[in-house]
């Protein structure tokens, strides 16, 4: 983190975060904690006799700053410039203008809820793309670019062929919106079941055992 700063000017962190003299230090000291994990001297028990291995982030776009910032210091340090995979934001239940937040429990489907929970908002909270009469989703279709439950299916629906099928129909108006929130409630429902069984059974020992600084197993073989 020491070396990353030292490649860093403070006129240069203001042009990338658009940091201004209100924000305090906190915020212009934290890019070098996020460069850090790029570098393989971060964890050296993980990559004992290998010589600088290269490095993959997956990350969402608004984490491109800072990777941006990282490959510029890379080269300057002695390590190779890692890679970037960019993903899409997970839309807020609201639509793609929204955004989720713990402020707002309404905003997203949580591993804690209930399936009278999950069921409650997907109907009252997912923005919809159907019309506002059945008589015109019948003649005009849904608009399947602004509906959420169309992008939540499209997530965790494993079934391609099922998800075309619904996307093509609700498309046509021949599907309601009222049928794919269901489905998209059996879905997310059956998931957040499925992990919160899978919870219960994890113990102390195990977490303990997972958080441990160790070297990973056969990870180059």
């Amino acid at each position: 983190m020491v070396k990353i700063s030292k490649c860093v000017t403070y006129n240069k962190v203001v042009g990338i975060f658009g940091f201004s003299g209100e924000d305090h230090i906190g915020k212009v000291s934290f890019p070098p904690v996020q460069a850090a994990p790029s570098f393989p001297s971060s964890f050296p028990h993980l990559f004992p006799g290998k010589e600088n291995p290269r490095c993959l982030i997956p990350c969402a776009i608004d984490q491109d700053p800072y990777f941006r910032m990282t490959r510029d210091v890379a080269p300057r340090i002695g390590y190779h410039k890692p890679a970037l995979i960019e993903s899409s934001f997970f839309p807020a239940l609201q639509g793609e203008t929204g955004k989720m937040s713990a402020s707002d429990p309404n905003s997203a489907i949580y591993v804690t809820d209930s399936a009278k929970d999950i069921k409650n908002k997907i109907n009252r909270y997912a923005f919809s793309g159907g019309q506002d009469s059945v008589e015109n989703h019948r003649k005009y279709g849904a608009n399947l670019e602004v509906d959420i439950p169309i992008k939540y299916l499209g997530f965790f629906l494993e079934d391609d062929a099922e998800l075309e099928y619904i996307r093509t129909e609700y498309g046509a108006g021949r599907m309601l919106t009222g049928e794919v929130k269901k489905r998209l409630t059996e879905v997310l429902t059956e998931l957040v079941e499925r992990h919160r069984r899978a919870r219960a059974s994890v113990t102390d020992e195990m977490v303990d055992a997972f958080m441990a600084v160790r070297p990973l197993p056969n990870m180059f073989s």
